[in-house]
Formats: structure tokens, C-alpha cells, sequence
């Protein structure tokens, strides 16, 4: 198992750093959005697509250069699934930054622990296994979303009150972490995510947006922190057939999958042909398959990519960013 974990990492190091290689002006926030009309008629296109899904289907995307914004169901929350795995890399990607940690200390990958059902408490217990450098737990829980390499990560960060914090300092409202990886696969199942909203371990569409953005903008994070992050994002394996497989072969993408029972999730920062960022999250939940549900998201995604490739008709209103 050790070995073979590390032929994976191997690989995934080799990758060339992509989407964060391109230099951005640092800025404390995302631009403001303002819908245009090419923004209303995406919204359309994209309403129209999300009502052919049989649950509650959430989008939200915006140019982070051109300041454009569409929002279909965007302040609705959402199971986050493994999406939320953003968020914890980059709570200890500041620890990094503050001297707490090291991308290159040894760290145990935190292993859930059988527990009988008669007996089973709030949180998931769990156990030290395997040990990696913090980089390599990383580079698991974004390329592979490895549940084991995200609770170490937790762990270290000590526990997700840190990575809540972290939301809410740097202004994302609307999403939160509420247990480990291993709690919300055990408890995975427990309600209907398209007739029910949990507010556990959610985000609203906007939210993760507004994650996304702050992320790229380099307001949260380091330039050094943001390259590990995104580089790391541009390796993510898992969910081909969700946002990478509406996008033009080649076009660069540093995206987080996301998969519960009935639910099907892919948020990311996408390289438009001019250069600039669009930010999406696209939330799916339902009845259907996980591979319905992905053919609807490399729908909305190829809408949004060939709309936004387009440029902008100013006017319109004005969108206040909370």
C-alpha cells in the first residue's frame, strides 16, 4: 500500500504546473459582479438546463477578470461532499505560511475506526495510519479526494473548528465544515440531499464562488501558497466526465469533485481562451445517476465556457457581493 502511494504521488509531482503559472494582480477582493446582458441570457441557457434534473441542482459562476456573475439557486445550501476539501487545504496552507506547519513535516494519514452501530458516537472515531509529508496528504485529498489524507490534514489544523474559522475571517459566508471525511461517509445517506436541506457540511453556490475567487485573486493566500494550491487542483483526477468533459480538449482547469449518495458535485477555476478566470460550482442532487448527474454539469459547464468567451456587453445592474 505505502508503495504504491507513493508511485502515485511520484506521478502526480511530475505533472507541469498549469493554471496557476499564469501571474494575476493580487488583489484583497474579487471584482464586483455585474450582470450584463450576455450574463442574463447564460443564466437562461443555464436554467433551462438545470430544469431537466429531477432534484435541487445549485449553480453559480463568475468571471473573476470581467466581473460578470450568473446564479441559478446560488444562495441555496448544498452538500459540499469532498468540495470542502478547499477549504481545509487552505486553512493549513496558511498554518504553512504562519510557520505552524511545513509542507514537508511527516504526518499521519487519520484512519476511521470500526465501531458498532448500537454504539455509535457523534464523530467517527479515529486512528493514526499511514505517515506522508503534508504535501503528499495534499496532493491525495485534491487529485484523488482520499478521505484518510483529508482527516490527517484536519487533524493537524486541529479539527474543523480551525477551517470554519478560516471561512469566516476571510469573508465566505454561507459555507461550513461540519465533521471529518469519515463521519460524513459514515452518516452518508441518512437523508434525501434533493428533497431535504442540510445546512451540515454545505455551501451555498455563491459561497464556494466567492471561496474560488478569493483563492485566485490571492487575497487569502500566499502567491506561493495560491501556486501550491491551484497547481495541485490542475492535477485532480476523479469526475472527468463532470467539468472537464464540457471544456474544449486542452483548456485548463483547477477543479474539486465532490460525490454523497444522490449527490454529484464539481467546483473549479477555468482558463478561457483571452486568459481570464471563471470561477463555477456546480451542485447535483437527485434521483438520478451519478452519471446523469455529470452529463448535466458538462452541460452547464460548456454553456458557461462558450458564454463567458464572449465579451461583455457592459450596462444592466449591479450585483453586491456579501
Amino acid at each position: 500500500m505505502a508503495s504504491r502511494i507513493h508511485r502515485i504521488l511520484a506521478a502526480a509531482l511530475l505533472a507541469v504546473p498549469a493554471l496557476a503559472a499564469t501571474p494575476v494582480a493580487v488583489q484583497s477582493r474579487a471584482p464586483v459582479a455585474v450582470q450584463d446582458q450576455r450574463d442574463l441570457e447564460i443564466q437562461q441557457r443555464v436554467a433551462a438546463i438545470v430544469a431537466q434534473g429531477r432534484g435541487r441542482i445549485g449553480v453559480a459562476a463568475m468571471d473573476l477578470d470581467g466581473g460578470g456573475q450568473i446564479l441559478v439557486n446560488g444562495d441555496m445550501p448544498f452538500p459540499m461532499a469532498s468540495t470542502a476539501k478547499v477549504a481545509v487545504a487552505a486553512t493549513f496552507l496558511e498554518g504553512v505560511e504562519q510557520g505552524r506547519f511545513r509542507l514537508d513535516q511527516q504526518l499521519p494519514m487519520m484512519m476511521p475506526v470500526t465501531e458498532p452501530v448500537s454504539a455509535r458516537s457523534a464523530a467517527a472515531p479515529l486512528r493514526p495510519g499511514q505517515v506522508l509529508t503534508a504535501q503528499g496528504l495534499m496532493e491525495l485529498m485534491i487529485t484523488r479526494s482520499n478521505n484518510h489524507a483529508t482527516d490527517g490534514l484536519i487533524t493537524a489544523v486541529g479539527g474543523i473548528g480551525p477551517v470554519n474559522a478560516w471561512l469566516t475571517r476571510n469573508g465566505i459566508v454561507g459555507q461550513r465544515l461540519d465533521s471529518t471525511m469519515a463521519t460524513l461517509v459514515r452518516d452518508d445517506g441518512r437523508v434525501n440531499p434533493a428533497t431535504t436541506i442540510d445546512t451540515r457540511t454545505s455551501s451555498t453556490p455563491r459561497a464556494m464562488v466567492a471561496l474560488l475567487g478569493a483563492i485566485d485573486r490571492g487575497g487569502v493566500l500566499s502567491p506561493q501558497s495560491r501556486a501550491v494550491l491551484l497547481d495541485t487542483m490542475t492535477r485532480t483526477s476523479t469526475g472527468k466526465n463532470r467539468i472537464r468533459a464540457g471544456l474544449p480538449e486542452g483548456t485548463l482547469v483547477a477543479h474539486k469533485t465532490g460525490t454523497l449518495a444522490g449527490v454529484t458535485d464539481d467546483v473549479g477555476i477555468v482558463r478561457l481562451p483571452d486568459g481570464r478566470h471563471l470561477a463555477v460550482a456546480i451542485f447535483v442532487t437527485g434521483p438520478e445517476s451519478h452519471t446523469v448527474h455529470a452529463n448535466l454539469i458538462a452541460q452547464i459547464t460548456r454553456t458557461l465556457y462558450d458564454g463567458y468567451s464572449q465579451p461583455a456587453t457592459r450596462g444592466a445592474q449591479e450585483i453586491v457581493r456579501r
